[in-house]
Order: structure tokens, then C-alpha cells, then sequence
């Protein structure tokens, strides 16, 4: 198992960073945004890949990979209006560590930066890696665009 870095674009956000944290650090307000039609976007667009049963409550969501298993993943620290931090568990063949950077542009804008460390054997990299560098800067992108409230 080798150790893999992926960093998203920076974004720009119209908001700032108190609602972008608070609102990216509830699973539950992804939860409607996911089961609204992302999930049917991603089946779409990727169909070996198909996303059921999605659940999520304030700090962790799951769901089923078809032919990987239950992916699980749960917020393991908050530092207010600067970073989300995500680990994975669950039975996928690699684990991701996942952050959110937050960083105030001024009072009515923040930039965000995703990280993520995923951990995978070279069988894994070989089909995922490419697509794990264009997935984070969509995942950003995604994010950015947001309903923030």
C-alpha cells in the first residue's frame, strides 16, 4: 500500500467562512444535495461505479459501492471556520483522509482547498489515480456551488 496526495484548485466561495464551515460540517446538509441527483450524475458518468443507499446524520454518511462494499466516511476533527477533516472506514479496498481548508478572503468570501490522502496498492492506482486527480477538483468544484445557507 502506497500513500497518495491529491489537492484540489483553489475556490473561490460567496460566502463567508462561518456559513461555509458550518454547512460543510454537517453531513446532514449533503444529504439532500447527494440523494437530489448528484448521485444519479456520478452513475451516469461513471457506470462501473453505482452509489445506493445513502445515509448520512451530523458527522459521518455511508453508502454502497456496487461490486466494492459499504463506504463509510465520518468527520474526525473540526477546527471552527478553518479545516474539516474526514477519515474513511468501511470494507473499500483503500482509505482516504480528507480535508476542507477554509481560508477567509473577506467578510463575504472564502477560498477553499481540498486535500486528500488516499492509501491504495498499486492495482487500486493504477485504475483510480487519474481519475482521483480529476475527482477532487470536481469534488471542489461541486462544493463551491453549493446551496450555502
Amino acid at each position: 500500500m502506497s500513500l497518495n496526495k491529491y489537492i484540489s484548485d483553489v475556490k473561490v466561495i460567496d460566502h463567508n467562512e462561518q456559513i461555509v464551515f458550518s454547512y460543510l460540517s454537517n453531513f446532514e446538509n449533503l444529504s439532500s444535495y447527494l440523494n437530489s441527483g448528484l448521485i444519479q450524475k456520478i452513475s451516469q458518468q461513471i457506470p462501473q461505479v453505482k452509489i445506493t443507499d445513502f445515509q448520512s446524520d451530523y458527522d459521518s454518511c455511508k453508502f454502497k459501492i456496487t461490486g466494492m462494499g459499504l463506504a463509510e466516511i465520518k468527520i474526525v476533527k473540526r477546527d471552527p471556520f478553518k479545516t474539516i477533516k474526514v477519515e474513511s472506514s468501511g470494507s473499500l479496498p483503500l482509505s482516504i483522509t480528507f480535508w476542507i481548508q477554509l481560508l477567509p478572503v473577506n467578510q463575504y468570501k472564502t477560498k477553499m482547498r481540498l486535500t486528500l490522502h488516499a492509501e491504495m496498492n498499486m492495482m487500486i492506482k493504477m485504475m483510480a489515480d487519474n481519475k482521483l486527480a480529476e475527482g477532487i477538483n470536481q469534488l471542489a468544484e461541486t462544493l463551491s456551488n453549493l446551496p450555502y445557507k
